[in-house]
């Protein structure tokens, strides 16, 4: 039992220390070759931020734990917004601008419920998986058309920010962190892996649990980092529209590799149970952002805080 809870632990941060590293090496590559910023911004890093949740989803895949895959792309939604904003908006509040509300909120909405249509029947066939990768593939095509065509957004002027903060790297040295992230990244979610199903099985709890709870918010890790410490620094205007963004690319890009790499079957509870309260988070977050002032104050990031909470008290009873 130590061992693999050592692997977990390991497993995770090698895992968050690596997708930094292959980000950084990766912005840098493109930046050598001519890549617009924007681009850089939104392939790259978009990409590069939900590394963890992919690779490891992916890898669960091939070594047949569905559970965990599936469990990793939906538990760190569902911890995105209920425990990663939650707990952000008790330190400050946070402002949910009109774009969001406007586009990225009702997109998200749209593709949780294709998702959850896809799941009715317990499977995640490659069919469905190429259908969520088609509609992510078209979602990413709109995104770097519409940033194009208005370099003075906001999506823009963020990327062009975020950008400027990473320190020049030369050539080689981008190409060896390429090549050392992605190494690690493949390697440390292996090791958490095999760490969480060892665990599951220690405790008799199915994969489908370990996955929502300790790998969906460990792969979730960066973003509460980095909400937290936005908050703390008084930035919070994009932590909303980063954590839809994240909720994005699990539903559409992670349960998509995950399915094309093997069909999985889902089971009745995770439509019924996970993606109910998924589905219930994104549309609470739609009501919040509609309220007073277009904000998630401290009141409502506590009811988020209670529900994830409450539902983390449900699986633990539920499993046991």
């Amino acid at each position: 039992m130590l061992l693999p809870s050592l692997a977990i632990i390991g497993g995770l941060f090698l895992l968050i220390w690596s997708a930094d590293r292959f980000v950084d090496g990766a912005a840098a590559t493109a930046r050598h070759f001519g890549m617009p910023q924007l681009l850089i911004g939104i392939v790259i890093i978009g990409f590069g931020t939900s590394a963890p949740e992919m690779i490891v989803s992916a890898l669960s895949a091939i070594n047949g734990n569905p559970g965990i895959a599936l469990g990793n792309a939906y538990g760190s939604n569902i911890t995105n917004i209920a425990l990663i904003l939650g707990l952000t908006a008790l330190i400050v509040p946070l402002a949910v601008n009109s774009q969001v509300l406007k586009q990225e909120l009702p997109i998200l909405i749209l593709v949780t419920a294709l998702s959850a249509y896809l799941l009715i029947d317990g499977d995640i066939s490659r069919i469905d998986a190429w259908v969520l990768l088609s509609v992510f593939f078209i979602y990413m095509a709109w995104t770097i058309w519409h940033g194009l065509q208005h370099k003075d957004d906001s999506l823009a002027a963020d990327v062009k920010d975020e950008l400027q903060t990473q320190a020049y790297m030369p050539l080689a040295k981008a190409l060896m962190w390429v090549a050392i992230g992605l190494a690690l990244l493949m390697g440390s979610s292996q090791l958490l892996v095999w760490g969480a199903v060892e665990v599951a099985h220690y405790f008799g709890v199915s994969d489908l649990i370990i996955g929502l709870t300790i790998v969906a918010v460990g792969t979730s890790l960066p973003e509460l980092a980095s909400s937290i410490m936005a908050a703390r620094k008084n930035e919070v205007d994009l932590a909303v529209g980063n954590i839809i963004g994240s909720n994005l690319f699990n539903t559409l890009a992670v349960v998509g590799i995950a399915g094309a790499i093997s069909p999985m079957h889902a089971g009745q509870e995770i439509f019924t149970r996970d993606m109910l309260v998924m589905s219930v988070l994104t549309l609470l977050l739609l009501i919040f952002g509609l309220g007073k002032q277009g904000q998630i104050n401290r009141i409502k990031g506590l009811v988020f805080l209670l529900m994830y909470i409450g539902y983390n008290l449900y699986l633990f009873q539920t499993a046991i």
